[in-house]
């Protein structure tokens, strides 16, 4: 793709979970493939033996760089002249942080899936590590690489919208409406040992919570959060409703359900100010709805030149009328992250905002936020993000 520098190599990833024909496994290594700078060579994709080297015969690595111990992957690769140059980790919440330990004191970079971690406390802990490593530590939250999520947010940055006044975002599913509390064993989603204190506000209200942040480049100050069990019957919640305030004091709102009935991934984000409104519906994501005052409505379109920022449009990949969704964002996520990684490593600066994916920063502001949620809920108050 255009805009970035060129690679010297195709970096090597490695894997901790995502074995097992998992789904969000699958969705890193597709988006990694497809961003053409990174080849899978090693993995720790599960701790059962038989499990580990059945998924990683199917990827196609080679024996000896199939691990059952994170730990041990994190040695030998750091020891090997050919080892991983990034580890994915794609493992159940409470296993984030000591995974992430274990390679950030090997020097590899990390690339994480959300949460940042189970809990704020093992967040909070991790940060001095985090920051003292020098590494890449990203948190992939992958929407934000839709190349109209970027669009969005260079509008807002030059003042298209005018001055901001209100920010609401939603997400709906309906995957874990009959999801039950009652199942042995307890998937590991509703298990707060794992999981950590919640369900639906960690899974797919941070998505939501870093949206508006992306867009908008302001932070949530303050919510008042209520959870609820709008489904089957399960020891965490599967809804949230919330009121915020932004840096600057501007009033959103933000929701979010696995339970609401006929939903599959609705989200949905509307930025308004006191010129215009805009609108990004995550299952159209070809589109942004430009609504101005007294003036005709607009729907701008991906693709090259037609009213595309640069800095969005060096993320395209095919012309208006050749769909793009969710795997060339996470393709444009992992071009990001080579780029971001190689520079590095070669001791080289990136230019100011050639990069924007998300770091550890972006997660320890998403468990902050997670955090509001769980202490404002059934208050009535609002509450500051710590």
């Amino acid at each position: 793709m255009s805009g970035f520098p060129a690679p010297a190599r195709r970096l090597r990833l490695g894997f901790v979970g995502g074995g097992q024909g998992g789904q969000i496994g699958a969705t890193h290594g597709n988006g990694a493939r497809l961003s053409g700078r990174w080849d899978i060579v090693a993995g720790a994709l599960s701790s059962d033996p038989a499990r580990a080297g059945a998924s990683g015969r199917a990827w196609f690595l080679a024996e000896d760089r199939i691990y059952t111990d994170f730990a041990q992957m994190a040695e030998r690769e750091a020891a090997r002249e050919d080892g991983i140059d990034a580890v994915a980790i794609v493992t159940p919440n409470h296993l984030h942080a000591p995974v992430a330990e274990a390679f950030l004191a090997r020097g590899i970079d990390v690339i994480s899936d959300k949460p940042l971690t189970a809990t704020l406390a093992e967040a909070e802990a991790l940060a001095g590590k985090a920051r003292a490593a020098g590494l890449v530590y990203a948190v992939t939250y992958a929407y934000a690489s839709h190349v109209m999520v970027r669009q969005a947010r260079e509008m807002v940055r030059a003042g298209d919208l005018g001055e901001l006044r209100q920010v609401h975002v939603e997400y709906f599913q309906d995957w874990a409406i009959g999801l039950s509390g009652e199942i042995d064993p307890l998937p590991w989603r509703l298990d707060a040992a794992r999981s950590g204190p919640s369900f639906t506000v960690g899974d797919i209200g941070t998505h939501a919570e870093h949206l508006v942040r992306f867009v908008t480049g302001r932070s949530i100050r303050e919510l008042r959060a209520d959870l609820f069990v709008t489904g089957a019957p399960k020891p965490l919640e599967d809804t949230a409703f919330m009121q915020f305030r932004l840096e600057g004091g501007v009033p959103g709102t933000l929701m979010v359900s696995q339970a609401m009935a006929g939903s599959d991934c609705a989200l949905r984000i509307r930025v308004s100010g006191t010129k215009a409104t805009l609108e990004w519906n995550q299952e159209e994501p070809e589109s942004l709805d430009v609504r101005p005052v007294n003036a005709p409505r607009r729907i701008l379109t991906r693709g090259f030149g037609g009213g595309m920022s640069p800095v969005a449009e060096r993320l395209v990949r095919m012309p208006r009328g050749h769909p793009e969704a969710l795997t060339d964002a996470w393709g444009n996520l992992y071009i990001e992250l080579a780029v971001a990684i190689e520079a590095r490593r070669a001791g080289r600066a990136l230019p100011e905002g050639l990069v924007a994916f998300p770091t550890f920063e972006d997660g320890l502001a998403g468990m902050r936020f997670v955090d509001a949620a769980l202490r404002s809920n059934g208050t009535g108050r609002f509450v500051a993000l710590e």
